[in-house]
């Protein structure tokens, strides 16, 4: 379809749309500093050598446990109370507890307020995605999910370079700086037509257990979060512990986290435009999808088995891997389009955090088979057997790249 590029532009820069792509930005920034920062702030809290590893992993879990809590609980008000409810107040709590990062002075402390800010991160991207594919017409939702990932990367890589410059407690007082002072913005940007037409129907919104009791629904929706498992599997075993990796490989230089963070979401950033673009090429999220798992496991081989000489070489695997990864705003849209406007910000809002606190398990058994299996051996039984799950489901999942998203679940 030919779409004026004037007319694209004025649907693509309408305010809420950019407001969800800022809001993705800074979630970004938040949820990935802790990556950049993971080691030096560990070591200032006085752990070092072996336990920065399992310190980290239990830090990052509690992150993750927040966010999977949070998935479900902004789901619902996303339905019953509107999107930017949940877009403005997940916004606030995370950047209220970024603040309080920078405050922490032991381990308990970090690990409550990583659980609090989890739960803030959980409730932005599904509200935004919701909000942009019910705004925008259905020819050009696959260039909203674009936006809203390119500006949620580049939050990812501001994080690298604030804390190069800065130490790392003034690295979260500036994430919950750019959050607030997004909140400025809230009283100029309007709601979803399709929710305001919702709420004057007399159907149930946001019943999130109408999602687990109708095998219909349930299904649906168990297949759209095992599909995205393998996108945070790399970003929450494979970038995150990249040190470790790097060390495995036998490089002599360490592998600097911070940085290995920051080239894996710009290989993501131009990952999910050409997974945008894919899409609307093939007219179809699951041809895209599916092309970009199979080029993530082709990846993640290279990655655990190339031999590496050098840090520059093992960078560039980071900034490939982070490449193949990028359809992570894709997937959401996917899952976004599968469910009715009652319950559709429910579904895209806990589906991204069901699979980011799928790396709660994965992280338990990355550090378990590492006994035995390595570096090596244990993450790419892991990988072989999330992917083949992916496709799986991916199979059995309907195509939306035409739906109508004007209708309810009854």
């Amino acid at each position: 379809m030919n779409v004026p590029l004037q007319s694209t532009r004025q649907h693509l820069f309408q305010l809420p749309v950019l407001v969800a792509a800022l809001g993705y930005f800074v979630d970004m920034y938040d949820l990935f500093l802790f990556s950049v920062v993971r080691v030096p702030s560990l070591k200032a809290l006085g752990v070092t050598g072996d336990q920065l590893l399992p310190e980290g992993v239990f830090l990052l879990n509690m992150q993750l446990a927040g966010l999977l809590i949070g998935g479900v609980l902004w789901g619902i008000l996303g339905d019953k109370r509107g999107r930017l409810s949940v877009l403005f107040g997940s916004i606030l709590l995370y950047s209220l507890a970024n603040i309080a990062n920078g405050m922490v002075t032991d381990l308990t402390q970090y690990a409550v307020l990583r659980f609090i800010a989890g739960i803030g991160l959980a409730g932005e991207l599904g509200a935004g995605i919701t909000l942009v594919a019910e705004i925008l017409p259905r020819h050009l939702r696959s260039y909203g999910s674009i936006l809203v990932a390119t500006m949620g990367v580049l939050g990812a890589i501001l994080a690298y370079f604030v804390a190069d410059l800065f130490a790392w407690r003034m690295s979260y007082y500036v994430g919950g700086g750019l959050g607030l002072l997004l909140l400025v913005l809230r009283f100029n940007v309007f709601e979803s037509g399709l929710f305001q037409h919702l709420k004057l129907q007399a159907v149930a919104r946001g019943n999130f257990l109408s999602l687990l009791t109708n095998p219909q629904r349930l299904r649906k929706y168990v297949l759209a979060i095992v599909m995205g498992v393998p996108l945070w599997f790399v970003v929450g075993i494979l970038i995150t512990f990249s040190p470790e990796f790097g060390r495995n490989a036998g490089l002599a230089e360490p592998i600097i986290a911070g940085k290995a963070v920051m080239l894996a979401f710009a290989g993501q950033s131009l990952g999910d435009i050409v997974s945008g673009l894919l899409s609307q090429r093939l007219q179809s999220r699951k041809k895209a999808i599916r092309v970009f798992i199979l080029l993530s496991f082709a990846m993640m081989l290279v990655y655990l088995l190339a031999p590496v000489q050098k840090t520059s070489q093992f960078y560039l695997l980071c900034a490939c891997l982070g490449f193949c990864n990028g359809y992570w705003t894709l997937f959401i849209v996917l899952a976004a389009e599968l469910f009715g406007t009652n319950l559709r910000a429910t579904v895209a809002t806990s589906v991204p955090n069901f699979v980011r606190g799928a790396t709660v398990p994965l992280t338990s058994l990355f550090v378990w088979l590492k006994p035995t299996l390595g570096l090596t051996y244990g993450p790419l039984l892991i990988g072989g057997l999330i992917v083949f799950c992916s496709l799986l489901a991916l199979h059995f999942l309907e195509e939306t790249f035409h739906k109508d998203m004007n209708y309810v679940e009854v």
